[in-house]
């Protein structure tokens, strides 16, 4: 496929992508009598989208390059923890997250040697670890919660606090998104990334190391999901072994709605961004319109596949 002709392809997407999000806040504001578009509700969607939305930045990257990620679910109650047992050793709040967000990138280095180095897919290798450091927290804390006392205001500011009425949680999200989209579209090493997963020999043949375009990317992810679980601790001011339970799925689910292929070489952070706001719609959605608690996944699962197939129609035969 030409350059041209995908990104044509990759424009159709994102257009459909949006259609998608649209349609879904008319049923969804509907549904709810309009409480869906309600500034509590927005306020509120402001303050949870991050949790998800900054990890799945760093997926659609990922994804991009032809590697999946499945461990975030596990990196960010690890990362939450390592951050919670330091403040609580004395440790100040500026190094204790320098520290957790250097974790995170080790995490992400570890997936990115195993999958490369080991010639396993990053399916299995990501899957393994995710069980792997999910048992381990579970050790550690016997599933128990911690809560989050004595905390620096000001450190807690820059995670949870609000700036104009505006959630500072959507700034982060924001302001990542952008760069890893200036990243994506703009540097040279966002044309590795598209180069490495559209076809990885044709790019080493190009001179591209593909070994470290996949290791940063999978770096990149690990220190998101470290990001996340600080932002989320702050956030609900206490650990728990349950955070980020799901977040695997709904990180590659929001990325493909949002157009990016499975298949590595195809996406755009744009079209990430659409796909997690279509994920977030979708979750809230559903409470407001007053679909019972234990029947949202289903629901959730339903839609991801029919709009996924939309996607998927819209693609060529050779995507």
């Amino acid at each position: 496929m030409t350059i041209s002709k995908k990104r044509i392809f990759q424009l159709r997407t994102e257009f459909f992508s949006l259609i998608i999000l649209v349609c879904l806040l008319i049923i969804f504001s509907i549904a709810s009598n309009y409480r869906f578009l309600s500034y509590e509700n927005l306020r509120a969607i402001s303050r949870l989208l991050p949790d998800l939305g900054i990890v799945a930045t760093g997926i659609a990257l990922l994804m991009v390059s032809g590697e999946f990620d499945l461990s975030i679910s596990s990196q960010i109650p690890l990362c939450s923890f390592l951050m919670i047992q330091m403040l609580m050793g004395g440790f100040g709040e500026i190094p204790s997250f320098l520290i957790t967000v250097c974790v995170g990138a080790v995490l992400g280095f570890i997936n990115a040697v195993i999958t490369i180095k080991g010639r396993i897919p990053s399916f299995i290798t990501t899957l393994g670890t995710m069980l792997l450091w999910r048992g381990l927290v579970l050790l550690l804390t016997y599933g128990y919660t911690k809560p989050l006392i004595g905390i620096s205001k000001s450190f807690a500011n820059a995670m949870v606090s609000e700036i104009f009425g505006v959630p500072i949680q959507i700034i982060w999200f924001g302001v990542i998104a952008l760069i890893l989209g200036l990243i994506l579209h703009r540097h040279k090493f966002g044309n590795w990334i598209y180069a490495t997963g559209d076809n990885p020999s044709a790019a080493r043949a190009m001179g591209i190391n593909t070994t470290i375009t996949k290791t940063i990317c999978f770096m990149i992810v690990g220190i998101l999901s470290a990001l996340a679980s600080v932002i989320q601790l702050y956030r609900i001011e206490s650990f728990a072994a349950t955070q980020g339970i799901g977040f695997e799925f709904k990180a590659i689910a929001a990325c493909v709605l949002g157009g990016i292929s499975l298949r590595g070489g195809v996406g755009s952070m744009i079209g990430a961004v659409v796909g997690i706001l279509a994920m977030q719609t979708i979750d809230t959605g559903l409470i407001l319109a007053g679909v019972p608690v234990f029947g949202i996944s289903t629901f959730i699962g339903l839609t991801i596949i029919l709009f996924g197939l939309i996607i998927t129609k819209t693609r060529p035969a050779s995507q």
